[in-house]
């Protein structure tokens, strides 16, 4: 199959890494220079090259604050029986582009990043695959995801969102109001150290990125539980209060187990 990767950063090249030597593969991006890193494929600077490589599926793989533009700019360029697709962790917006392209689509989020991801063992990693799409579509990605090792989940747009909000703003959250709160340590302990690398490895991602998630409409309510088991756990501390301490623990151990 042919296939046109729009964006070179980490992701785009991990996907050209991953396709490269079952499919032929374009990577296209307006910055020529973050093609160097990107192998076994095409690269193109210009659209026009996209017109002649007719792509039969088109994986949109730039930053979300840019993935509905660069579908826009894209798409004169492409043959019509061409697949369009996304990968990206917000889909704002991109149901309602979806149905007005006029175009097959299929829109999938894998649920990990180089940042933290062991992209050599991928069998904890989880990806989703949007049941609004194209059948086609979605049975290439579930064939990809497969051989990547991944769990894949079938979600609609909306169960989505729902996922993103709980399963990434609570995580965001946290981290985010545990560097707020920071202080440098000279001789910092396992957890701290943990808890640290989670923190620098968040506050790489772009910020749009964040800033999507964090203000997903159902964010709120979770960050407002949040607020919730702070207040009652700051109550027990203040009251040293043991048994309420023995029964908050239990709750939460039975809770992650």
């Amino acid at each position: 199959m042919r296939i046109l990767i729009m964006g070179a950063g980490k992701m785009g090249a991990f996907l050209c890494d991953a396709l490269s030597f079952q499919h032929e593969i374009a990577v296209y991006d307006v910055d020529a220079q973050r093609l160097r890193f990107v192998y076994n494929t095409y690269r193109f600077t210009s659209l026009d090259e996209i017109r002649d490589f007719r792509p039969e599926l088109l994986i949109n793989a730039v930053t979300v604050k840019y993935t509905i533009e660069a579908f826009e700019k894209v798409l004169p360029y492409l043959p019509k029986d061409c697949i369009i697709s996304d990968i990206a962790s917000v889909k704002t917006g991109l149901q309602e582009f979806y149905e007005k392209s006029g175009f097959r689509f299929v829109s999938t989020h894998p649920m990990f990043g180089p940042t933290f991801a062991s992209l050599n063992n991928l069998s904890n990693e989880n990806a989703i695959i949007i049941s609004e799409g194209d059948h086609l579509g979605k049975v290439f990605f579930k064939d990809f995801y497969r051989s990547l090792k991944l769990n894949i989940f079938e979600y609609s747009f909306d169960e989505h969102d729902e996922t993103v909000a709980y399963s990434l703003s609570i995580p965001f959250v946290s981290t985010l109001v545990f560097s707020a709160v920071m202080k440098h340590q000279e001789a910092p302990g396992t957890t701290f150290k943990k808890h640290m690398a989670i923190a620098k490895g968040l506050l790489g991602e772009d910020d749009y990125l964040l800033q999507e998630i964090l203000f997903n409409p159902r964010t709120p309510a979770q960050v407002e539980n949040i607020r919730l088991e702070l207040k009652h756990l700051l109550e027990i501390i203040s009251n040293k209060d043991a048994e309420a301490m023995k029964s908050f623990l239990t709750d939460i151990r039975r809770k992650i187990q």
